[in-house]
């Protein structure tokens, strides 16, 4: 079995270590606070006493922290225990952050993985998990048993910034989908319908999204805004209606404002009866 470091141990560092273990990899751990290891080092990982001494220990070190500038602090300070060594950065940041650690690492002497976490820390280890990846190939593919102790693993591209693009558009679904949810219980709530009382009917909601998001994508990617069952008119007519009723509530409209601006642009240009897939060329890209 492969001989793997994790550095960084939240809640998420802890489950990809603990995962390790489970599949019978040698396990090297570090993290600032050495009272967090506890438990993993009572199933048999190794601790380290530096980011060096982690690093230089293993083939592969996964790291799981805040951002990419905690990142790029636990690779500066690995210094030569990077080289000949395989780094993943596994923290949530932005393209041009994943790129900038990508040579750092490089360097430094060692090979580069940008990974990006797509499930909560309960199915880390599990078939129900998904990681994605990007950078060299051969190098994802060598290391692949140890990806798959981790969930389902998954090559995107070469480019090392790929994998945070993922991240950044899912995180956007992930977080609008939330601060919609959020907003609907207190815009329900100023009518005297309870968080609860509205859930099952939010969930209803929830079960006809995948084939409304089927159809947005592929209107989107081939540009094709006709024979619209849902028209730009009617969703800023709906936007009206959302603001007018958040008002009422006492709730902020301040997204509803801009989906309204988005739709309205859409409607002055002359294609209020397209499908409401058009408002994704009002929002710029």
């Amino acid at each position: 079995m492969t001989a793997v470091t994790v550095l960084g141990l939240g809640p998420m560092g802890q489950a990809l270590a603990g995962a390790l273990l489970d599949a019978g990899h040698r396990t090297t751990v570090w993290n600032r606070t050495e009272s967090k290891a506890a438990q993993l080092l009572s199933r048999g990982a190794r601790w380290a006493q530096d980011p060096a001494q982690a690093v230089a220990a293993s083939d592969v070190t996964l790291i799981n922290v805040v951002d990419h500038d905690a990142v790029d602090a636990a690779v500066t300070a690995a210094g030569a225990g990077a080289a000949d060594r395989v780094v993943v950065g596994l923290s949530s940041d932005t393209p041009d952050r994943a790129l900038r650690t990508a040579a750092l690492v490089s360097q430094a002497g060692g090979q580069y993985l940008d990974g990006a976490i797509m499930t909560p820390t309960d199915v880390i280890g599990t078939p129900d998990a998904s990681v994605l990846y990007a950078g060299p190939r051969e190098v994802f593919d060598a290391h692949r048993g140890v990806f798959e102790a981790l969930g389902r693993a998954t090559w995107v591209a070469e480019d090392h910034g790929r994998a945070a693009a993922f991240d950044m558009a899912l995180l956007d679904v992930f977080w609008t989908a939330v601060g919609g949810f959020l907003h609907a219980v207190r815009v329900a709530g100023g009518q005297g319908i309870g968080p609860t009382e509205l859930l099952p009917h939010v969930l209803g909601i929830v079960d006809i999204m995948p084939p409304v998001f089927t159809e947005l994508a592929e209107r989107v990617e081939a540009d094709r805004h006709g024979d619209s069952s849902a028209p730009v008119s009617s969703a800023a007519a709906s936007f009206r209606h959302l603001i007018t009723a958040s008002q009422s509530a006492g709730v902020d409209t301040g997204v509803l404002q801009t989906l309204k601006r988005y739709a309205d642009h859409v409607v002055a240009d002359g294609h209020g009866t397209d499908e409401v897939s058009r408002l994704a060329e009002a929002m710029g890209g």
